[in-house]
C-alpha cells in the first residue's frame, strides 16, 4: 500500500473567486487561466469525482493519464503531480492534497460498464460518460464524444492488485478532504461528480462537492 501524502493548502474559501456546490450526478464545465488555483473539496467523504482537463487554445491537447504517470513514476496523484497532456504540456500541478491519493486508472462509469460489471438493468443507470457528454453537448468548444478520454478520479480508491488487475475499495477520503491544483495553462475542467450506487467507491451513497477557485497572488512591482 503507498504511503499517503498530505499537504494543505493557504488560500481561504472567502477569497475564491468562484465558489459552487456541484450536486452528486450533476456534470460541470469551466475554464481556469493560467495561473488560478482550483479546488475539489469532498463534503461528506468517499465521493469520487471523475474529472478531465483540455487545453484552452487547443482542446486536441487534453489530459493523458499515461503520460501523467511516466512523469512522476506513480500511478496514483498527490502534491507535486504535474498533470501532463497528450502533447507533452503541463496542464496542471497538483499544489495541496490532505486526502492523499487519487486514481488515474479506473476511467469513468458508462451504460455499458455498469451492465458488465453489475447486471443487465444497471445499463439504464445515470453514469460518468452522461454527465461528460450532457456538458460537452451545451459547451462552445465543438468537443464531443470523441474527445473523451482516461480520466481522473479524485478521491476514488482503485487498489493495483500484485497481479496487476484493478479492484475498487471503500475510499481513503473523508468529509472536508481536498485536492487542490494550479493551472499551468488556461484550461477547460470537465467534471462529472459520479453517481455510481454498485461499488463501494463512496459508499453506495452519492454526495455532493464543493468547487472553488482562486486568482494568483497579485505580484509587487
Amino acid at each position: 500500500m503507498p504511503i499517503l501524502v498530505y499537504t494543505e493548502s493557504g488560500l481561504s474559501p472567502e477569497d475564491a473567486i468562484h465558489d459552487e456546490i456541484l450536486p452528486a450526478g450533476k456534470g460541470w464545465i469551466h475554464s481556469l487561466k493560467a495561473g488560478q488555483h482550483f479546488r475539489i473539496l469532498d463534503l461528506e467523504g468517499n465521493q469520487a469525482v471523475d474529472t478531465l482537463f483540455y487545453s484552452q487554445s487547443d482542446p486536441a491537447d487534453r489530459y493523458d493519464a499515461v503520460a501523467t504517470i511516466r512523469a512522476q513514476g506513480n500511478i496514483f496523484l498527490t502534491t507535486g503531480t504535474r498533470l501532463m497532456s497528450s502533447e507533452g504540456n503541463v496542464l496542471l500541478t497538483i499544489t495541496a492534497d490532505t486526502c492523499g491519493r487519487h486514481d488515474t486508472l479506473g476511467g469513468a462509469c458508462s451504460a455499458e460498464s455498469n451492465t458488465v460489471r453489475y447486471a443487465l438493468e444497471k445499463k439504464h443507470m445515470h453514469n460518468c460518460r452522461d454527465s461528460f457528454l450532457i456538458e460537452l453537448a451545451g459547451s462552445r468548444d465543438g468537443m464531443n464524444k470523441r474527445d473523451l478520454t482516461s480520466n481522473i478520479n479524485f478521491f476514488m480508491n482503485v487498489p493495483v492488485t500484485p497481479e496487476g488487475g484493478l479492484t475498487f475499495a471503500d475510499g481513503v477520503s473523508g468529509a472536508g478532504k481536498y485536492v487542490e491544483m494550479r493551472a499551468e495553462t488556461d484550461v477547460i475542467v470537465l467534471i462529472s461528480n459520479c453517481p455510481q450506487l454498485n461499488n463501494p467507491c463512496n459508499a453506495y451513497n452519492p454526495t455532493p462537492v464543493r468547487l472553488l477557485v482562486w486568482d494568483p497572488p497579485a505580484r509587487i512591482a
